[in-house]
């Protein structure tokens, strides 16, 4: 189905700024992992909040999708226009509206990347702590509720997000939260937006919350011998209460994939990156103590890093673990999934996920923020190849079905999107029902984002 209508008053609208050409449709329908490519029927260029509601008028009026765009660093498809419409860049809103110091915030436009707000923050001894492994855009962050590698400490999306400016899928402009740090007030809005994919509203503003640099900061790592030695070592540190920034898993397929990928020459074995955040005093005390806990598992090669350099060095190899799995599939497509449960019960479903895909002959690396109980596979796939696909949805699936029976859920970080709305009755049952009548009372015309995160009402 076309749009015709629709793309003609849009044009009318903003002239240039709305684009057929094979390029621009090309470069929106592209995606970091296996889902094939989906180009739109044209992309829209928005400047203001005020045009953002002009534009979804106009779909609205027509019947025409509008699928929001960010970074395109979405693992699970979410930017990808599947039923037409429009593609939504929200890179040219990419401005800090202002930065209050004093209440250690800021109020950022959703094309904004992440990187470009703490390089913005830099003066002002504060940063943004979610640092996912793309340099996402604050938008995309909210939508998808992102966390990272800090959120151990410092929270996802859902904690830092304090207000918000959407457009909903009438148009109508709305915000939702206040810069005061708590409320009492009606219904919860803006995190209903916050990890709704762009189907509830059109985010065009955030308020997110900030943090002061620490005093001191180190990093750290070492190896073990076994996952389940370094998954165990974790969950004594998070039940010891020890205040980590980062704590970070690698399994041995994952540590070969970075020496593939960036020679990072490290032993093949488990390890763990760490980081420590406080005063010198503090963080020397956490380090120490964080020893003495691996030391009871075998830790061997226990180094630190306090050089800015060095630790900006350690976090930019981790952050490209995507980039490392797929380097150790010898070119084949990524198809990343990940879990999340309770932290007593890591141990048990890293060492399932790693039998798993043993048995089942992939290619699997495993890397996470398990200091939350968060961690990722990615698995190497031939997308050609149907015995592969049909091997990865059935490991995809028994991971799913691993963290929910172990009261868990079936994605901490990369939400569902396309890949994952066969689980979401699974983990939700008759919640479900009700998230979709939020849907239709939202969107009555399902515009927005449509054919994401809900799966279809059989």
């Amino acid at each position: 189905m076309t749009h015709d209508a629709a793309l003609a008053a849009l044009s009318a609208l903003l002239g240039e700024r709305l684009s057929t050409g094979r390029a621009d449709l090309a470069l929106h329908g592209q995606n970091e992992t296996y889902y094939p490519d989906t180009p739109p029927e044209a992309v829209a260029y928005p400047e203001t909040t005020p045009e953002v509601s002009e534009i979804v008028k106009i779909c609205a009026a027509r019947g025409c999708p509008v699928t929001a765009y960010g970074a395109a660093s979405s693992l699970e498809g979410q930017h990808l226009a599947i039923r037409g419409g429009i593609s939504l860049d929200m890179g040219r809103m990419n401005r800090v509206l202002a930065v209050n110091a004093e209440d250690m915030n800021a109020v950022v436009q959703p094309g904004l990347t992440r990187t470009a707000l703490n390089e913005e923050l830099r003066a002002t001894g504060l940063f943004f702590s979610v640092d996912p492994g793309a340099d996402a855009s604050m938008g995309g962050m909210a939508a998808t509720r992102a966390s990272g590698t800090t959120a151990v400490r410092y929270g996802t999306m859902r904690e830092n997000v304090l207000a918000l400016e959407a457009v909903m899928a009438d148009g109508t402009i709305v915000r939702t939260g206040t810069k005061a740090r708590k409320s009492s007030t009606g219904y919860d809005l803006t995190h209903l937006l916050v990890g709704s994919e762009g189907t509830l509203g059109i985010i065009t503003e955030l308020t997110v919350r900030l943090h002061g640099i620490p005093e001191a900061v180190a990093a750290a790592t070492c190896r073990f011998d076994t996952v389940e030695d370094a998954v165990n070592c974790v969950i004594l540190t998070i039940q010891s209460g020890l205040p980590m920034a980062r704590i970070e898993l690698l399994d041995e397929m994952m540590v070969k994939g970075f020496n593939r990928y960036a020679d990072a020459g490290l032993p093949e074995k488990p390890h763990l990156f760490l980081e420590f955040h406080g005063t010198p005093a503090g963080v020397a005390e956490q380090m120490e103590s964080f020893r003495t806990i691996a030391e009871d598992f075998g830790a061997e090669a226990f180094a630190t890093a306090t050089r800015p350099e060095d630790r900006t060095a350690l976090w930019a190899m981790r952050h490209k673990a995507h980039y490392a799995s797929a380097a150790l599939g010898g070119g084949k497509h990524l198809w990343p999934t990940d879990v999340c449960v309770p932290i007593s019960h890591l141990a048990e479903a890293v060492v399932e996920a790693q039998e798993a895909a043993a048995e089942m002959g992939l290619t699997c690396t495993i890397v996470g923020h398990v200091g939350d109980g968060n961690f990722h596979a990615g698995l190497s796939i031939d997308p050609t190849d149907a015995g592969e696909m049909a091997r990865a949805k059935a490991y995809t699936d028994k991971l799913a079905q691993t963290a929910l029976r172990l009261g868990g859920t079936v994605s901490g970080e990369h939400g569902i999107g396309i890949g994952k709305q066969a689980q979401m009755a699974g983990e939700h049952g008759q919640a479900l029902a009700f998230m979709r009548r939020i849907k239709t009372a939202f969107d009555p015309g399902g515009i927005l984002n449509p054919g994401k995160l809900l799966p279809d009402d059989a």
